[in-house]
């Protein structure tokens, strides 16, 4: 559970949770690849894929992490922990795809599946009832017309070298930010940032 920045203050400590990381991503997406294959056979190919989206991104893999409870578990470079870091999704979202990697290589491939079913089995079902909601970016491009009379300007940066690109972006209303998202596309963190505004609109409506 060593994050990078832990290993960049500990002498004599090389190896972060980042290839674990790489592992449990690869185990993650067959698993919910599967469950989704196996369990929603009237979905086509693109629903199929929306749904996977739907609960593999770091907001909802940090939602499932903190449920977890790994942030505590975390070793964090002081600056990093001090900023936060154990509630930052994109720390969580990284620390549950290394624990995966890790029950992967432990206990095999029987072990990993029943985990992630465990502990996403529910959210891909709540998930395929709200697959008309899954085009975040229409739907509050909707709202965001109705409550504002706005359309929805998304910022987005990108972090990392062109082979391995990480993107990040935030959705303004009306000058105002309602939601922010992260992803390896432009694309999935538009999506992700949209979910989390229409969200936060219905919240604020409530």
């Amino acid at each position: 559970m060593a994050h990078r920045s832990w290993c960049a203050e500990v002498s004599g400590q090389e190896a972060s949770n980042e290839r674990l990381e790489f592992l449990g991503d690869a185990v993650l997406g067959w698993v919910v690849a599967d469950l989704a294959f196996r369990h929603f056979s009237d979905l086509p190919e693109g629903k199929l894929t929306d749904l996977r989206k739907s609960v593999v991104n770091a907001a909802a893999l940090a939602d499932v992490a903190a449920g977890l409870d790994i942030g505590s578990c975390l070793l964090l470079g002081k600056g990093e922990s001090a900023a936060g870091g154990r509630s930052k999704p994109s720390i969580l979202s990284d620390a549950f795809e290394a624990v995966l990697g890790a029950i992967y290589l432990d206990a095999g491939t029987t072990a990993a599946y029943a985990f992630v079913e465990r502990v996403i089995g529910e959210r891909l079902r709540q998930a395929v009832q709200q697959l008309h909601r899954l085009d975040y970016k229409t739907l509050l491009q909707e709202l965001a017309v109705r409550e504002f009379d706005a359309a929805p300007v998304y910022v987005l940066r990108e972090e990392g070298p062109d082979h391995a690109k990480h993107f990040y972006a935030t959705v303004l209303i009306a000058g105002r930010p309602w939601g922010e998202g992260e992803g390896s596309s432009k694309k999935q963190a538009e999506q992700v940032a949209a979910m989390v505004a229409c969200d936060s609109l219905a919240a604020d409506n409530d």
